[in-house]
């Protein structure tokens, strides 16, 4: 009997003790500390090999790392472990799709079919999959039609998106619009967008389309238009970045980029250094040569090898 408490103690020790890592992982990943997350999992799937929650918390850490075939790895064990998980295939699929973007355009080639199998498998699986919709409206409008791709059938996502959520219907029908050069359809599928739903994301998009088609001034306005909406202080930061970028109301620009540095917190995104850089911009902009010195200093101190913060040191001296 001795020897049977005995066992049973050290199992029970040892069960726990796998459980505790699991735990603790989870613990850290839910915070994002994945650095602490991930060695934890890797205890546990060393004793549980095949654990599906733990196989997609490495992969999902793997992603954030953008190590693209340890994640591929991860979460191909759990499509071969459950083929019927619509959520595994579209992190499969994307973590090829990702893989594919980093490699020569001959051996992205080779991952196509299996990217398309996998997105595709997870919207048939999950009809209310819309993550999966949307990486294959990008995938077929993306894709040369000379190898698969296709408007016609980017929209025909597009529609299914429409369908389960009308906003990002509007938003997949402006992106489908603006890479196909339809210019006049894309802004007002995006206004369309923001009129129903009015998220951050949606002023976001209307934003840049307005950026990348040189048009400052609406661009600044729509971005107005969300901070008073929506209060994110990284709005500040971009009318910040416009108008240093375009010369454009840099009175504004300088109050916003100062506001974005008083509020700045890591959840912004941006870092403190890229608003130093703008601000510097702007006074430079301005012909005011000692405060863009002092801004750019100030950026480069923050990080000694800034190579844009760098060049602009050159324009300023020179001025």
């Amino acid at each position: 009997m001795k020897y049977i408490l005995v066992s049973l103690t050290l199992l029970i020790a040892s069960i726990a003790s796998a459980q505790s890592d699991f735990e603790r992982g989870e613990v850290f990943f839910k915070k994002e500390q994945f650095n602490k997350a991930k060695p934890y999992f890797e205890a546990y799937l060393d004793e549980h090999s095949n654990d599906l929650k733990t196989l997609e918390y490495l992969g999902d850490i793997a992603g954030y790392k953008k190590d693209w075939d340890t994640a591929m790895d991860y979460y191909e064990q759990l499509v071969d472990e459950n083929d019927t998980s619509a959520n595994y295939h579209f992190k499969y699929g994307g973590s090829m799709g990702m893989k594919a973007l980093e490699i020569s355009k001959i051996r992205a080639v080779t991952y196509i079919s299996d990217i398309k199998y996998h997105f595709e498998k997870a919207a048939e699986l999950d009809p209310k999959h819309i993550e999966a919709r949307w990486a294959l409206v990008e995938f077929y409008i993306q894709l040369p039609s000379i190898i698969g791709g296709s408007e016609k059938k980017a929209l025909g996502y597009a529609e299914e998106l429409a369908k389960l959520s009308l906003v990002d219907g509007y938003l997949a029908k402006g992106y489908v619009a603006e890479y196909s050069d339809r210019s006049d359809d894309a802004e007002r599928y995006y206004k369309k967008a923001i009129e129903i739903g009015g998220s951050v994301t949606t002023y976001d998009k209307l934003t840049t389309y307005y950026e990348k088609n040189n048009r400052p001034k609406e661009a600044i306005e729509t971005a107005n238009k969300s901070l008073q909406k929506h209060k994110r202080n990284q709005l500040n930061y971009q009318i910040g970045k416009i108008s240093a970028q375009y010369n454009l109301d840099s009175a504004q620009g300088i109050q916003c980029l100062q506001t974005y540095i008083d509020n700045y917190s890591v959840k912004d995104g941006v870092p403190k250094d890229w608003a130093y850089f703008r601000l510097a911009q702007i006074y430079r902009n301005e012909g005011n040569k000692d405060k863009a010195m002092l801004w750019i200093e100030k950026a480069l101190s923050d990080r000694s090898d800034f190579k844009e913060a760098k060049k602009e040191r050159q324009e300023i001296l020179s001025m």
